[in-house]
């Protein structure tokens, strides 16, 4: 009798139930999007993703709230009616013309308070200017400037008054504009006579030597009392010395008292 070769049986084996947390086969009937809902949830966040979400979430507010606020401040005008846009316009309109009137008014009164401060300041700069001019000229101020000075030597006493008053107009043609003669300050109204042992300048006698001093160019001043025939000759025919010396400063402090006119007054309003 014979035999076949046949397996030998397995031995049942119970099935032994899934332990709790291990992991499932997957079912082959389980469609791609129930795999993907299952990945997906529950979702698993990290500390680092919970923060970045809060920060988006309080900027996203504030964002919110200001757009909100933006919105409510021009709501009054937004919701007026056309006349009255018309309105305000034409009120925003007039006060800013206002504005530029009085700007325009307030400038045109600061140029003229500036023009009126520079032309009262130049008329009292001008006024101090005449004033300082006619008191040399009147001799009632001091004065100083390049000059010469004019010494005359007359040791026998024949210089008389008219060739010292000769001299005087001699400087004064040449330029003089301001002339003392020994310590007497001489100017348009001056008068000259003869003195005994001395000439008298406008009643005060002075004698010999006779100092001239004289304010002007003294390249005008010399020259004029060398020509030929001048003063100076003239002067040395009466055996006078004459010396004339060059100064980059002659003062002229001998004054005359102002005089008051009697009769005459100003006649400017």
């Amino acid at each position: 009798m014979s035999t076949e070769n046949t397996p030998p049986e397995e031995p049942n084996v119970p099935e032994q139930p899934l332990k709790e947390g291990s992991a499932q086969v997957a079912d082959p009937e389980e469609t791609g999007r129930q795999r993907l809902a299952a990945g997906l949830w529950p979702p698993r966040v990290s500390r680092a993703q919970l923060i970045v979400a809060l920060l988006l979430f309080v900027l996203g507010l504030g964002l919110a709230i200001q757009v909100r606020s933006n919105s409510d401040s021009g709501a009054p005008l937004r919701g007026a009616r056309q006349e009255d846009l018309v309105r305000i316009l034409d009120e925003l309109d007039g006060r800013t013309k206002r504005l530029e009137d009085e700007k325009q008014r307030l400038e045109d009164q600061r140029k003229e308070l500036e023009n009126s401060s520079d032309q009262a300041e130049e008329a009292r700069r001008q006024t101090v200017e005449k004033e300082r001019q006619l008191g040399i000229l009147a001799g009632t101020v001091a004065a100083q400037g390049p000059g010469i000075t004019l010494r005359i030597t007359d040791p026998a006493g024949q210089v008389q008054s008219d060739q010292l008053l000769d001299t005087l107009q001699e400087l004064r043609a040449a330029g003089a504009e301001a002339i003392q003669i020994n310590g007497v300050r001489v100017v348009a109204g001056s008068f000259f006579s003869d003195e005994g042992g001395g000439v008298g300048i406008d009643g005060k006698k002075i004698t010999q030597p006779y100092e001239f001093k004289v304010i002007g160019k003294p390249q005008d001043l010399e020259p004029a009392l060398n020509i030929p025939g001048g003063v100076v000759q003239t002067l040395e025919k009466e055996q006078a010395t004459v010396a004339v010396t060059r100064s980059a400063k002659i003062v002229v402090d001998a004054l005359r008292a102002a005089k008051q006119p009697d009769y005459a007054r100003s006649s400017s309003p």
